[in-house]
């Protein structure tokens, strides 16, 4: 028996997949395609205090090896999702996290507030990194102090896990996520989006209505690695490790690199059984490699 389990702080992991916010929707759009009792969790699409329509289209372009988004964290607001999504969610038999966004940090942490009343929430991701929203989205994640601040208000409503999702946008991711390990957070997550661009030579107008949006998929792993394994190495809280992850065998980088756990996010797009095939392709590796605790390959990479 392989035992796959880990620990981010207080919450608990069956195994270390996760699904990635704004990849998943609220789940019920993978219903019948996957058992969610095999994951180890579901990170929600973004709730924010006051429902958002989103970003005008076009807002996605398919790349080689990735994908670009300018999707603007569309969702029906704190107070529906409570009432309408979270009965759903904490029926599922996996951990739920619940990914955060606001305007200002006190939208932030008067979402969390509201939040609080709700049951089956395990944890909460903060996302202070979405680069396509006009406001907010990259500069709580851009400014140590600002990052600090918010995340600082925050713990001070909640006594549930909180990580903070880190854009890749910036000099030091590590400076950023020191300021919110610093604050009271439970563990970080990187890296979101890359800010990219694609131009249509015919019309010559960009793909997007944005402009600019978030590229993510397999194109980005190299440089999501680098930034996770500088972060493990300067924090003392779990790093989750996001950027186009879609093997087990990914997984593993990942975990050698620092990481506790992953969140798998473009994949579930096309492929929606790629998490649950991941965490059978992990348990067979670490059985043919004789490696009885998955734990005991995070940070284990050799230099």
């Amino acid at each position: 028996m392989i035992d796959l389990s880990v620990s981010i702080g207080a919450l608990k992991l069956q195994n270390p997949v996760l699904t990635a916010s704004g990849t998943f929707g609220y789940a019920e759009e993978f219903e019948g395609l996957i058992d969610f009792r095999l994951l180890g969790g579901i990170v929600t699409k973004t709730v924010t205090l006051d429902p958002r329509p989103g970003n005008s289209p076009p807002r996605i372009v398919e790349l080689p090896n990735g994908m670009l988004n300018s999707i603007g964290l569309p969702n029906l607001g704190v107070e529906r999702f409570i009432t309408e999504k979270m009965p759903y969610l904490r029926r599922l038999g996996t951990r739920i996290i619940v990914n955060v966004a606001g305007r200002t940090g006190e939208e932030f942490v008067e979402c969390v507030r509201r939040l609080e009343t709700a049951d089956g929430i395990d944890a909460y991701e903060l996302n202070y990194s979405c680069p396509n929203v006009k406001e907010g989205g990259l500069s709580f994640s851009s400014d140590a102090h600002v990052a600090g601040r918010v995340t600082a208000a925050v713990r001070a409503v909640t006594k549930r896990p909180l990580i903070t999702k880190l854009t890749p946008n910036v000099t030091s991711i590590s400076d950023i996520g020191l300021a919110c390990q610093d604050a009271g957070a439970d563990a970080v997550s990187a890296v979101n989006t890359l800010v990219g661009m694609a131009v249509d030579i015919r019309t010559r107008r960009a793909k997007l209505a944005t402009v600019t949006g978030g590229y993510s998929g397999p194109a980005i792993k190299p440089i999501a690695l680098a930034k996770v394994y500088e972060l493990a190495r300067r924090l003392s809280i779990p790093v989750i490790g996001i950027g186009g992850i879609c093997s087990a065998e990914d997984i593993v980088e990942f975990l050698l690199a620092g990481a506790t756990a992953v969140q798998m996010g473009t994949v579930n797009f096309y492929e929606p059984t790629a998490t649950v095939r991941a965490v059978e392709d992990l348990e067979k590796f670490c059985r043919a490699q004789n490696i009885f605790a998955v734990r005991t390959l995070i940070g284990a990479m050799e230099l």
